[in-house]
């Protein structure tokens, strides 16, 4: 059997993002080094804030073509506080990605990882594990999204335009209710979709709501409830372990995504994809943390369970049970490094580095594969 070669479009991006790369690559050549059945070959990308700054291009049009060309896209952190675009928004290039590729479903895994301390005492919040879907196509970033559409600002006022459609909502719930389905089968006490919105004041989000409501009487096989927003903000601090699987506007979903992140160790224990029916994005859902680039302090994790999820993306698109095998394996390898509670990183008062976290994980897929 010949062996299988995907694609991998690399784009590290600014501050912390090639470091973290580095380290997500780095395990992963120790994780692939004995796959048989297919192999990662990775295409660099330039980008980011000071790729703009240099240049006047945040996003040169061969990483544009390198990404159109990959099977999956690996995208570290861009953007800098201090480089903006004239009308003083930051260089976000992956807005424009997520555009250009139609990467409609934001995917942001919230799972207690063993030994990683939570802000939450309850001894329940070990139990925390589900998905937040952020839709990424249309809501309250249209107006970033299509600036031709956007009413024009002055020095009296400025506006944002949100708007919400019937195709954008409906394939982020039928996503949503896909994987309620899938996560159920994987483990029956999943099976749950949560929508989140603010249906009792905005127009939109009736809208959306209602979409909800027409989609989940299309899967009645999944338990399908609603949330309000501001509802929600606080059930996740009180119940997250409550929640499976959970959908809501773009703006919603950015603001209770970090909320999410926080109650399992911060952004830096947090991975995230943006999918598409053609295209996966994955990165870590923070920043690019300049204040602590090059100083081997980066908390690589999200960066690595974000190429797990490729992985098992991966899998699933190409019917490959091996690259999900490997992405299964890899989220255990983090569980193990960490397990022990031997790991703390610099975001969580300790003084465990790049270096350290990225070996930690590398020496379980070790001890894993002579147990094997």
């Amino acid at each position: 059997m010949s062996k299988h070669q995907f694609k991998i479009a690399v784009l590290p991006g600014d501050g912390i993002g090639p470091e973290i790369m580095s380290a997500c690559i780095e395990v992963l050549h120790r994780l692939l080094a004995d796959q048989p059945r297919f192999s990662l070959a990775y295409l660099p990308g330039p980008g980011g804030a000071q790729h703009y700054a240099d240049t006047g291009v945040a996003l040169p049009d061969a990483t544009m073509r390198t990404c159109e060309e990959a099977d999956a896209i690996l995208f570290g952190s861009m953007g800098l506080p201090h480089i903006r675009y004239p009308d003083g928004t930051e260089v976000n290039p992956q807005l424009g990605l997520r555009k250009d590729f139609d990467l409609y479903a934001g995917v942001r895994p919230i799972r207690a990882i063993p030994g990683v301390p939570s802000v939450l005492s309850d001894p329940r919040a070990a139990q925390i594990d589900f998905v937040l879907i952020r839709e990424q196509s249309e809501g309250l970033f249209y107006g970033r999204l299509y600036p031709e559409h956007q009413p024009a600002a002055n020095d009296q006022e400025a506006f944002d335009l949100g708007r919400i459609t019937r195709k954008g909502s409906e394939r982020l719930f039928d996503f949503a209710f896909s994987m309620a389905r899938q996560r159920r089968a994987a483990n029956p006490a999943k099976g749950r979709v949560t929508c989140v919105d603010k249906a009792n004041v905005l127009n939109s989000m009736a809208f959306f709501h209602k979409i909800y409501w027409e989609r989940a009487t299309l899967n009645p096989d999944i338990v399908a409830d609603h949330c309000y927003v501001d509802a929600m903000a606080l059930n996740l601090v009180k119940r997250p372990w409550d929640y499976d699987v959970v959908p809501t506007e773009n703006q919603f979903g950015d603001i209770l995504s970090d909320l999410a992140a926080g109650l399992i160790g911060g952004l830096g224990m947090s991975p995230s994809g943006d999918i598409g029916d053609k295209y996966g994005l994955f990165q870590p859902s923070h920043g690019t943390a300049p204040d602590i680039a090059g100083q081997g302090k980066a908390n690589p994790t999200a960066m690595i369970l974000s190429a797990a999820m490729m992985l098992d993306w991966l899998g699933e698109k190409h019917g490959m049970p091996e690259a999900k095998a490997e992405a299964a394996r890899l989220s255990r390898a983090v569980d193990a490094a960490f397990a022990p509670a031997r790991l703390l990183s610099c975001e969580l008062g300790g003084k465990d580095g790049t270096a350290a976290i990225t070996n930690a994980i590398i020496n379980a897929l070790a001890r894993e594969s002579a147990l094997a």
